[in-house]
């Protein structure tokens, strides 16, 4: 990663030199010679002096190929397009995938949009809004409307100059998708099936009528599984008609799994993880509610503490062991809510009750195991078998109560209707505080007599 950012470092260098010399060819051909990844990065990084004559200088459809390259939650994309005039933007959106000119667009505000595809032409202008109008984190959201499809009375030759004249505008040629009269989706060829065929065969001899699709409307979650599942290059996106609307490519499909990803971390973490270059203060800001929300909740696992004032006071070994029963707790409910919420995201093959029952017996061989070996140590440590039975045993139901804490809480907030990630791992683990002291005091008082006396 070292090397990577070293070597970006010197090609922004090197292309700054050739700008600022007045070198215009030299950087024309030094920047086209990079991947595309690498021209976004580097056009992203250009002092924006620099920018402003690169963008000058550089074709429509280059520019076009770094936009579509840049990630609209790493960069200010927008901002970069408004260091042009309007009808140099538009050019660009135009030349764009419709799909990363649509996520684009949404980073903008109304009046924003509308002028730039006011610029644009109506067929481009129609395909965009079409897009915008579908839900952030569907299958219509992500889908582009650049793919390769064809009649299925054609044969395999007459596919294949197709092939080649919409092979530049599509964004992905994996699969041929090919649709009847009526313009429905009736089946999917691959390239290699059009290659190593004779011309002359009809196209409907080699069509693969197993169709795998999804509908515009459905989750990005949903949709990213599928493709995972059957290892797609791409996915159709149909109506409830089975009319092809667009695909979705194994591109988007990676960052879907990314934003997930960091959605769930960020939920189990309490924290935006995905906003890493934030300021301290933006950083504060966001961290503090959260931060109060389970302060207020572990006041009440003070009050609880302070409660049992009297008790601690007789027996004061068992202050010692407060912290080791709640932190362990909180550690079994993490787990098993790091395990519900995956349950949930890709799906379990098990009912709901065969889930919940592995969840209370895998709990139970935990808390037992972890119980019995506190009280080995405990009664081995302090000479005290009562104390380390009580201790085992408030350890065993704490852990029990915590794991059960972090299996069902996600799913009740599934239900909701909200991410079950925001049931994050501080929330789990102080709310698993306040039921371990209150078990363990509880426990404790059965056995008061004794270890008193002990």
């Amino acid at each position: 990663m070292a090397e990577q950012t070293e070597q970006l470092d010197e090609t922004i260098q090197l292309l700054s030199d050739l700008l600022q010399s007045g070198q215009d060819s030299e950087f024309i051909e030094s920047f086209e010679a990079l991947h595309d990844f690498e021209m976004a990065q580097v056009y992203a990084e250009l002092p924006e002096q620099f920018r402003a004559v690169a963008w000058r200088l550089l074709p429509t459809d280059v520019l076009a190929a770094v936009f579509d390259n840049l990630d609209v939650d790493e960069v200010d994309i927008a901002g970069l397009l408004a260091e042009m005039p309007p009808q140099r933007g538009a050019q660009i959106l135009q030349e764009m995938y419709t799909d990363n000119a649509v996520d684009l667009l949404q980073e903008m505000p109304s009046g924003q949009i509308a002028a730039y595809l006011s610029l644009m032409p109506k067929a481009d202008a129609d395909s965009v809004r079409k897009l915008i109008n579908y839900d952030d984190q569907t299958a219509g959201s992500l889908m582009s409307t650049e793919y390769l499809a064809v009649k299925e009375d054609l044969k395999v030759g007459e596919v294949m100059r197709l092939v080649k004249k919409q092979a530049l505008e599509a964004e992905s040629i994996s699969y041929v998708y090919v649709l009847d009269q009526q313009g429905l989706l009736v089946g999917v060829i691959s390239l290699r099936d059009l290659l190593t065929h004779p011309d002359d065969m009809p196209v409907s001899e080699i069509t693969n009528d197993r169709i795998i699709s999804v509908r515009a409307g459905d989750d990005q979650q949903e949709v990213a599984q599928i493709v995972a599942d059957y290892n797609f290059l791409s996915i159709p996106v149909t109506d409830d008609k089975n009319h092809l609307l667009g695909v979705i490519t194994v591109d988007d499909i990676v960052d879907v799994i990314d934003e997930e990803a960091v959605e769930d971390y960020s939920g189990l973490a309490a924290v935006n993880v995905s906003q890493i270059n934030d300021s301290p203060w933006h950083s504060a800001v966001k961290r503090i509610p959260w931060l109060i929300a389970l302060l207020l909740l572990g006041m009440l696992t003070a009050t609880v503490i302070g409660s049992f004032d009297g008790l601690v006071r007789q027996v004061a070994i068992l202050a010692a062991f407060i912290s080791l029963i709640t932190g362990t707790a909180g550690n079994a409910g993490t787990q098993s809510l790091a395990l519900a919420v995956r349950r949930i995201a890709v799906g379990s093959e098990n009912s709901g009750l065969r889930d919940f029952l592995s969840e209370v017996i895998a709990g139970l061989i935990v808390g037992l195991a972890t119980g019995m070996s506190v009280f080995a140590i405990v009664t081995f440590w302090k000479h005290n078998m009562i104390l380390g039975f009580a201790v085992g045993v408030a350890m065993t139901m704490a852990i029990m109560v915590a794991n059960l804490a972090g299996y069902l809480i996600p799913l009740l907030i599934d239900k909701l209707g909200f991410d079950p990630a925001v049931a994050s791992g501080p929330f789990i683990t102080t709310l698993s505080d306040l039921t371990s002291v209150l078990i363990y005091f509880n426990v404790a008082q059965l056995f008061l007599a004794h270890l008193a006396g002990g």
